[in-house]
């Protein structure tokens, strides 16, 4: 019988006679890589330990009391293959040999108080395939795979003593026989780590090395009957005796002196391009004259943005969005932070047109005396917070608004255009409270006149604190004048263009990057970049608005129109581009929003087409296109009426020439 003690001789004797035969061929001077290609065997001490309960140990025998943790020391021995390429990561390794899984259960005690022992020399035949990983490209590795094992020994000795307290009664039950109900086949898992000692020169051609090794082998999968709950977990410990061919690395020389690679290195360098303008857009906002309520409520929902007295005191609507719009195509997300601002702007105004007065139509599918109560709503709050005088507000109430949605809509539609439904339109002569609102731009806004870091240029050396002492550059001009930057240890550094360009505004280096290794040897990576000098940013200015239409409606209304003839068409400057995205709300199907759409644009575009021909003017490129309810393009969400009301809308987009 294999014992720990045994196994460790075996593998000891193993190494001292490959060492052995390794001795005459160290004279040898030609290099070998560490092969790939590596076999062997490995020997190891399973350490066992037994979980669970069995009792019925064959179809005629049941130990009087079941049988729980135990354990055990097993020996196991197999061929051993192995594949990993000399500094990658990932490799494969296989084994397949015998597994004993053999051990004693701890003693129990019968009814009749009689001491019951049972032992067993379980082992397997078993097959290891492992996926093996290296995670710091050295000899040190993990490992972890299934293993398929397949039953060989199934043999068990089960022995019940006689009651301490009678000792002359009957002989002892001693029976040894094998367990019923084996599972033959068993599938689980296991994980480990290793390191390859070299025990060979690099100048033989075949090298050897130990690798001592440990592995856990959980019970997933490690239940050896078919009935009863016995389960094995295993942790293995043992030395592997591996050897492979190496691929030969060098011309035999006088002496064998062993020479490292010079080190992977990449070399990069990066300058930005300048982009001395910097676009901003002065934004038109409409504001939509309702306030939507929730059906059955008479309270302004808290999504619109409320104020006390004092708060109200110091508004002034300038102060909701400040203009830093810089992208080049899109929707600011100020537009419902303007509307949901609609009593405030309308309290502000009124408060600077002391003369004006407004209605506010209250509308609820669920009586006159409900719609009232939401336009006495927004009137209080008018009254209260900004102190306008109540004889200034008329209210009113009515089942549908002048301008319902209602038409064929049905289902979860029929739903949503209730919604839009219950609300209160604000209505007024006074051009100036319902006007549009329009941001400005930020005439202190600082322009920064020093080169920000973004624009520096940037030399990247992968790896660099592991690989060198130090790198330095050397940049060469077109006309051969050389300049020495560093040296550094980091692996990134970053110059300002003009440390480079000196009086230039531009040119086109040739890069050398020189590291020291450690080791005291030379690296040098090449490259080629163009670099600019920065210049400060200078600001341009385009123009947004946007109309709105009503449901299902490809067609502007009077207000929208005019303020495309009398608004949008004096703002488009000699040569611009106007850009005309059309889009819809998600009421309807989608290939009809996307027509829809798409008409709307087309609309818009003919209003100002005719707007500039009377005008004498044909130095205008329009570009139209409609994004119907593409939600990755609509712009706002479809949750609240107001959403969908801003959704029915066109964007215009005017870009100057510059």
């Amino acid at each position: 019988m294999w014992t720990l003690s045994n196994l460790m001789k075996y593998v000891l004797i193993s190494a001292i006679i490959v060492i052995g035969f390794q001795s005459p061929i160290l004279a040898q001077e030609a290099q070998y890589e560490t092969p790939a290609w590596r076999f062997g065997v490995a020997g190891a001490a399973n350490s066992n330990y037994y979980q669970g309960t069995t009792q019925r140990l064959t179809s005629n025998l049941m130990s009087p009391q079941a049988f729980g943790h135990g354990n055990g020391v097993g020996l196991f021995l197999a061929p051993s293959i192995e594949y990993h390429r000399p500094e990658s990561v990932f490799g494969f390794m296989i084994q397949a040999g015998l597994d004993s899984r053999r051990g004693t259960f701890d003693q129990v005690i019968s009814p009749c108080n009689c001491p019951l022992d049972l032992s067993t020399e379980l082992s397997y035949i078993t097959v290891e395939p492992s996926i093996r990983v290296a995670p710091f490209r050295s000899n040190f590795y993990l490992y972890a795979g299934p293993r398929l094992a397949f039953g060989r020994d199934k043999s068990f000795e089960f022995n019940q003593g006689v009651n301490p307290d009678f000792p002359n009664s009957s002989a002892p039950i001693n029976v040894s026989d094998d367990f019923s109900e084996m599972e033959k086949t068993q599938i689980s898992m296991q994980i480990g780590t290793g390191l390859d000692i070299p025990i060979s020169s690099s100048t033989s051609p075949t090298q050897f090395m130990i690798s001592p090794f440990i592995s856990y082998h959980p019970y997933f999968g490690q239940t050896p009957r078919s009935i009863e709950t016995w389960n094995n977990t295993t942790i293995r410990a043992g030395v592997a005796i591996k050897f492979g061919k190496g691929k030969r690395i060098g011309s035999p020389a006088p002496v064998a002196v062993a020479v490292a690679p010079l080190p992977s290195v990449n070399f990069s360098v990066n300058s930005p391009e300048n982009a001395p303008a910097d676009r901003i857009f002065i934004e038109s906002f409409p504001l939509r004259n309702y306030v939507f309520f929730e059906p059955g409520s008479t309270s302004i929902p808290n999504r619109y943005t409320l104020l006390n007295q004092a708060q109200a005191s110091d508004f002034s609507e300038n102060q909701i969005v400040r203009l830093s719009q810089r992208s080049t195509s899109g929707r600011t997300s100020g537009q419902m932070t303007v509307y949901y601002n609609i009593l405030n702007i309308l309290g502000d105004r009124m408060v600077k047109n002391p003369s004006s007065s407004i209605t506010l139509v209250g509308s609820s599918e669920r009586g006159v005396q409900e719609a009232t109560l939401k336009a006495e709503a927004v009137k209080t709050y008018l009254v209260d917070i900004f102190g306008i005088t109540a004889s200034r507000i008329n209210t009113e109430g009515r089942i549908r608004p002048n301008l319902s949605s209602l038409n064929n809509q049905s289902g979860q539609e029929l739903v949503l255009i209730r919604q839009e439904d219950s609300r209160v339109s604000i209505e007024s002569s006074s051009p100036a409270l319902l006007a549009a609102y329009k941001t400005g731009p930020a005439s202190n806004q600082p322009v920064s006149q020093v080169a920000p870091p973004e624009s520096y240029v940037s030399f990247n050396v992968n790896n660099a604190p592991g690989i060198f002492s130090s790198w330095r550059l050397e940049i060469e001009d077109e006309d051969g004048t050389t300049q020495n930057f560093g040296p550094y240890t980091d692996a990134r550094v970053n110059l300002p263009g003009s440390s480079i360009l000196g009086d230039r505004s531009s040119g086109t280096y040739n890069v050398t990057m020189i590291g020291e290794t450690r080791d005291g040897r030379t690296v040098e990576r090449e490259s080629t970049v163009e670099v600019n000098r920065w210049e400060p940013t200078t600001l341009e200015f385009g123009s947004r608005y946007s109309v709105i239409y009503e449901f299902d409606s490809s067609t502007a209304s009077a207000v929208e129109e005019r303020f495309l003839i009398d608004v949008v068409t004096p703002s488009i400057p000699s040569g611009a581009t106007v850009r005309m995205n059309g889009y819809t709300d998600t009421i309807g199907e989608p290939a009809y929003n996307m027509r829809l759409s798409q008409a709307r644009a087309n609309n818009a575009r003919s209003i100002l087409e005719r707007a500039l021909a009377a005008a004498g003017r044909t130095d205008v490129r329009f570009e139209t296109e409609g994004f119907g309810e593409v939600s990755t393009r609509s712009p706002f969400g479809n949750t609240h009426p107001e959403e969908r009301f801003y959704n029915r809308t066109v964007f215009i987009e005017i870009i100057p020439s510059n």
